[in-house]
């Protein structure tokens, strides 16, 4: 099957076609009429081929995936609700903090020794999950230690003056009560005795730390949890930020303007970093060499060896004998020799991946929406993750509120009969339904599981996190694909930038999601799965840790070192098949293996290249990141000073706060940016790698690379012949 191409040339310019081996026919311009089909004038663009849909089966597989995941985000939030674990309930299922509670955020535990299933027979049969005690919702958790005195037991005493209204359950009014103190005693409607509990918050619910202790060690633990109280640091932090964002945003700019400005002077300052950089690891190992012999020197006469030291764990010891020196200096003149052999015998190769990084710094400042793109990135990412995590939560929360019947005080005969397993309805409920029992209480127990969607809650738990992560994997293949297919672009234009197409961003992104959803989902798709098996690994050797011999913990180990490897490797293989898949239009296995035939057959310079663009992107990123940290250290902290009282850095409660917000989003902007650029570096690497196999100068097949790598490699396009083909 023949994949037909086409150019967007200038309107004076006559099409003609010529068929490469492998069958891809690309069409190609004649000056006129007249001229012979061997003279061209190759002014045209991207070669565009008439594209395919591929791998229709996975992006069919893809799309139910996707549909089914929208169903159960959608029975999620029918069946769920997240107040579930965001709020406390009280014992008749209300929630505290919200509705008609809204003032009142905490729990109190009316008996909090009910809790413990050893020593409380109901308990144990509710199996822990709730307590057998009246719970009510408090603004305030008790401060000071309390109980009901013996004298308030008296007939004549009324409860108003016992009790405390705020602590008590809201259906019974002290003022107007007719119950004595030991009816609402045994009924629980009021607390005999509390303690000072502090509330606090974690992961959005609420938990209750009782101090089971004297008074002074209270006062001592309380001054403690006041002085760090992670509340008030939290409102100081808040300050902080309040006061500072602007000089924050400030640091981010600057430092996104030093990335750009880093990756657009590439193209100028790539040859001299490089070499700088390498001059200077070249330097750092001579004086590394230089270091070891003076140190071997010195201890060689003074006679220190190693037989005089033998085997101690204080390895600051082997720093004083003359062995450990000399090993040091082989190692290092190894690595010096192995670097220097390195530089003369592929400095070639060098040349050309520093030309490549000249040149991708050209394509980027000739399309610069490119550098915006991992934003678009980053916002599908984000809804993947708010999407999981909210289908997640509502997965766990779905069922409705369970209530039973229970005896707060399980000391009397006649509630001995109340086990726990009657259902009951808070709103109708009334205890004298239980006339011998004056304590039956309808108390919520849990949530509902049994139904259909709830026995399956594990089940859909499982089928959200795979989506998830093929969701995710989608996203960054798209994203990978789509500057794969705008850099392409630029490479293929033969006359730059005059050749390069409209928004060619735009036109990668529709390019990917019309054509190849499927080959992006398979790809995704065989990362996804090499995923969950790391992630089963570490699961089992979680729980089994405890339990493993030597030789378990071994195999273990190596299996997560393999599936490690091995997803690096999918990684790679998948982001350079994304490449040919953006160049091509041919399905992901066709791709996957061109691109990696291709690579294997330029090994040395894949290498090379993939080394020199580490080595330049860590420099930037040192840069960027340090630079920005450094600057902004000096000014949170007051040394650098700003005319007038446009801020102070005395009013920071904490000056690290606003300095690690800056350090950690200059890493995020250079990190986008730089993604950005080594996607860019691949692609016309790979594009390169195409046009020395495809090409060769001729009228026919001229080469498209740029001029300096043509002169690295002493290449060079045959010019047509003048004279010819004139009207």
């Amino acid at each position: 099957m023949y994949h037909v191409g086409f150019c967007v040339c200038k309107a004076d310019i006559v099409f003609a076609e010529f068929l490469l081996t492998d069958g891809i026919t690309f069409v190609t311009p004649k000056a006129n009429f007249n001229a012979k089909p061997r003279q061209h004038i190759y002014t045209c663009s991207f070669f565009v081929f008439i594209r395919g849909c591929t791998d229709i089966i996975c992006c069919i597989l893809f799309m139910a995936v996707i549909l089914g995941y929208i169903v159960v985000g959608i029975l999620a939030w029918l069946y769920g609700d997240p107040r579930h674990v965001l709020y406390p309930r009280n014992s008749t299922g209300w929630f505290c903090g919200i509705g008609p509670n809204k003032n009142r955020p905490n729990v109190l535990y009316f008996d909090i020794l009910k809790c413990a299933t050893s020593i409380n027979i109901m308990a144990t049969a509710l199996n822990g999950l709730q307590c057998p005690t009246t719970q009510v919702c408090v603004e305030e958790c008790p401060s000071s230690f309390w109980a009901v005195g013996v004298g308030s037991y008296l007939p004549d005493v009324k409860p108003a003056s016992v009790f405390n209204q705020s602590l008590c359950v809201p259906s019974v009014d002290l003022a107007k009560t007719t119950l004595n103190v030991k009816e609402i005693v045994d009924k629980e409607l009021c607390p005999f005795f509390y303690m000072p509990t502090t509330s606090g918050e974690w992961n959005g619910s609420y938990m209750f730390i009782f101090i089971l202790v004297d008074s002074s060690a209270v006062v001592k633990s309380r001054t403690f949890v006041n002085g760090f109280n992670a509340r008030e640091i939290g409102v100081r932090i808040f300050e902080d930020f309040a006061s500072s964002w602007p000089w924050i945003l400030i640091g981010l700019l600057i430092a996104m303007v030093v990335s750009l400005l880093f990756l657009l002077l590439l193209r100028f300052t790539a040859p001299v970093m490089v070499w700088v950089l390498i001059i200077g690891v070249l330097g750092a190992g001579a004086y590394g060499i230089w270091h070891c012999y003076w140190e071997y020197d010195n201890y060689k006469n003074s006679s220190s060896s190693i037989t005089n030291v033998g085997f101690t764990t204080n390895f600051s010891v082997y720093l004083q004998v003359q062995e450990t020196w000399l090993a040091f200096l082989i190692i290092i003149s190894v690595a010096e020799a192995i670097i220097l052999l390195t530089l003369i015998f592929l400095r070639t190769r060098i040349l050309i991946a520093i030309a490549l990084i000249q040149e991708s710094s050209k394509a980027i400042s000739h399309m610069m929406s490119a550098l915006l793109y991992p934003l678009i990135t980053f916002v599908l990412l984000l809804v993947c993750v708010a999407y999981w995590g909210a289908t997640a939560l509502y997965l766990a929360t779905s069922g409705g509120p369970i209530y039973r019947v229970v005896a707060l005080n399980a000391t009397n005969d006649e509630c001995k009969s109340i086990n726990g397993s009657v259902s009951c309805d808070p709103q109708n409920f009334t205890s004298s339904d239980y006339p011998g029992c004056p304590s039956a209480s309808c108390i919520f127990i849990r949530y509902n599981n049994e139904g259909l969607l709830q026995r399956n809650i594990f089940n859909l738990q499982i089928y959200n996190a795979v989506a998830f992560l093929w969701c995710v994997n989608f996203v960054i293949a798209l994203g990978q694909c789509t500057l794969a297919g705008a850099f392409a672009s630029y490479y293929w234009a033969f006359t730059k930038p005059d050749d390069i197409p409209m928004f060619p961003v735009c036109g990668g992104f529709i390019r990917s999601l019309r054509y190849h959803v499927g080959s992006l989902a398979f790809g995704a798709l065989i990362l996804t799965l090499v995923q969950i098996v790391r992630i089963l690994l570490e699961y089992i050797d979680h729980k089994t840790r405890s339990a493993q011999n030597p030789v378990a913990r071994f195999i273990m180990c190596c299996m997560k070192c393999c599936f490690w490897c091995l997803e690096k490797f999918i990684k790679f293989l998948n982001r350079n098949a994304y490449i040919m898949i953006a160049i091509y239009g041919k399905n992901f296995c066709v791709s996957a293996k061109n691109a990696f035939m291709l690579l294997m057959r330029n090994v040395i310079r894949v290498v090379v290249l993939d080394k020199v663009t580490d080595l330049l992107l860590f420099f930037g990123k040192l840069l960027v990141v340090g630079g920005v940290g450094v600057l902004s250290f000096f000014f949170f902290s007051g040394r650098i000073l700003l005319p007038g009282s446009t801020f102070r850095s005395e009013t920071l409660n904490y000056y690290w706060m606003p300095i690690i917000t800056v350090v950690f989003g200059s890493y995020l902007i250079a990190h986008g940016f730089f993604s950005v650029y080594n996607m860019c570096v691949d692609t016309l690497f790979l594009c390169f790698l195409e046009d020395l196999e495809r090409n060769d100068g001729s009228l026919q097949k001229p080469y498209f690379m740029s001029k300096n790598l043509m002169k690295i490699l002493n290449k060079s396009n045959k010019a047509p012949k003048k004279g010819k083909g004139k009207d």
